[in-house]
């Protein structure tokens, strides 16, 4: 086995996931195509294998959990901001089969990039789209990002995507009390987690949102 699967292996274990070996193969084979779209496509900053899998895939993983207590193993639409390289949609298309998954940038190859992971590894609940967040008419039922802008741009940018009863929920790094002090004043944060990424030493937390009078 690989060092690369092998600390994947551990990281699922460790957050509590269970997947099969088609889905971690699934991953792993994700991985080695952004490795190889990268030289190309910049999709990503870290260009360190062993970082990608940690600071890509299991950082990615850990709102795996969060995510179906959420949906309660549901099906769901799910749009995926700022996407990128696809994370955390691709992640999650790969380990919920039960979630439709859109991910969309304006980057057109970043989009274009999505569409073929989609298409090699045989994902048809996932699709990249190349626009801007606010054309977007939804609705979806969960409205993701990761790294991707602060929490006032974000909910503004994609609420006319939202779901009637649909939540927000955004990867931040340590607790981004100022962006919550600046949302606008018919969006919630109804709950703040903190979340621990395998094999990194850093603060990540998730922060759900949803409209309604604080």
């Amino acid at each position: 086995m690989s060092e690369a699967l092998s600390l994947l292996k551990s990281g699922v274990a460790e957050l509590g996931l269970s997947l099969s070996d088609a889905q971690l193969d699934q991953l792993m084979a994700y991985l080695a195509m952004i490795q190889k779209w990268n030289k190309v496509y910049n999709l990503t900053a870290v260009r360190d294998p062993q970082e990608m899998l940690t600071h890509h895939l299991l950082d990615s993983l850990t709102a795996i959990a969060p995510l179906v207590r959420h949906t309660q193993g549901h099906a769901a639409k799910v749009l995926d901001v700022g996407s990128g390289g696809g994370l955390p949609g691709i992640v999650l298309a790969i380990c919920r089969p039960e979630l439709d998954v859109s991910c969309v940038d304006t980057v057109g190859k970043k989009a274009a990039f999505i569409q073929q992971v989609a298409a090699s590894l045989k994902l048809p609940n996932l699709r990249g789209i190349h626009a801007r967040v606010e054309s977007l008419a939804g609705p979806f039922d969960v409205i993701c990002c990761r790294a991707f802008a602060a929490l006032p741009d974000f909910v503004n940018w994609s609420r006319t995507a939202l779901a009637e009863q649909g939540v927000w929920m955004a990867m931040k790094a340590k607790h981004p009390q100022t962006e919550i002090d600046g949302l606008p004043t018919d969006v919630n944060v109804f709950h703040v987690e903190p979340l621990t990424v395998p094999g990194l030493d850093v603060e990540r937390c998730m922060v759900w949102l949803r409209l309604g009078s604080r």
